[in-house]
């Protein structure tokens, strides 16, 4: 029997945030693998197993197949990790295809929290020639200006807007953002507006490249946008889904650039057998 746990990532006043699954490795296709998110009423599948050496490694899919990194679904592993071993504060180092580094959880006001080492973000200015279908399949002036492409695992648009007004409106055409995003090898684009509050912003992260029309909540988008603001910052999501989530990241300077500290609060949930 597979046992899948349900948590619900990146919350907010511990409500909302992204269902995530939460599965032990097992013997599973990669076709399995991307059935489970549908089966279990999520947007993302994330695999664990443990190491010799006593890290953890992590595997993360949606329905269009593997990612190379998951921040939320990063936060829920290790909010479940902390769970089952029932050590406050907890730390672990994790291992994903691409890198190792480590991940760390505490209580605090009574509901837990994992934080991680989000590693360098790589940003860069984006071409017209990608800039322009983006925007147009978004419907937002394709003069929108400080729209720079960053990389977190996958390169993605981060593209600013006026105010939370303007966000609440956006209304995609799904298809066309993503043969947009396909023809230009992106993950999708992270939409943010700032917020009443210092560090604070509202973002929506728009995904059909791999399966997710609207992300709940894209924590790596939001350690790409600390490391072009630098800082602190909290960011709100999930609101147009009827699913309320907030991410956390802080920025600081390593050797060569930006690192990112990054995570959010998260509720065990419900255990599925399969």
């Amino acid at each position: 029997m597979t046992i899948a746990r349900i948590v619900n990532a990146c919350t907010r006043d511990g409500r909302g945030g992204s269902p995530t699954a939460v599965l032990d490795e097992g013997p599973f296709t990669d076709a399995e693998r991307r059935e489970l998110p549908v089966r279990l009423g999520t947007s993302h599948a994330v695999f664990v197993a443990d190491g010799d050496d006593g890290s953890v490694a992590l595997r993360f899919f949606t329905t269009e197949g593997e990612l190379p990194a998951c921040g939320h679904g990063t936060v829920a592993a290790l909010a479940l990790l902390a769970a089952d071993a029932g050590v406050d504060p907890y730390r672990v180092r994790l291992r994903t295809a691409a890198r190792v580094f480590d991940g760390w959880s505490t209580v605090e006001a009574g509901r837990p929290r994992a934080d991680f080492d989000a590693g360098p973000v790589a940003l860069r200015a984006p071409e017209a020639s990608v800039c322009a279908p983006v925007l147009a399949a978004l419907g937002l002036d394709p003069g929108t200006g400080g729209v720079r492409v960053a990389g977190a695992g996958r390169e993605r648009l981060l593209i600013p807007v006026g105010d939370p007004g303007a966000l609440a409106a956006a209304a995609p055409h799904f298809q066309r953002l993503r043969e947009a995003c396909d023809a230009a090898g992106l993950l999708g684009c992270f939409v943010y507006a700032p917020q009443a509050g210092p560090g604070r912003f509202a973002a929506r992260m728009f995904a059909p490249s791999i399966g997710v029309d609207e992300d709940i909540a894209n924590a790596n988008s939001t350690a790409c946008l600390a490391a072009v603001l630098g800082g602190r910052i909290e960011v709100d999501m999930g609101d147009a889904l009827g699913s309320p989530a907030t991410i956390s990241a802080r920025a600081r300077t390593v050797a060569g650039g930006q690192a990112v500290d990054l995570g959010g609060e998260a509720v065990v949930g419900r255990v599925v057998r399969l």
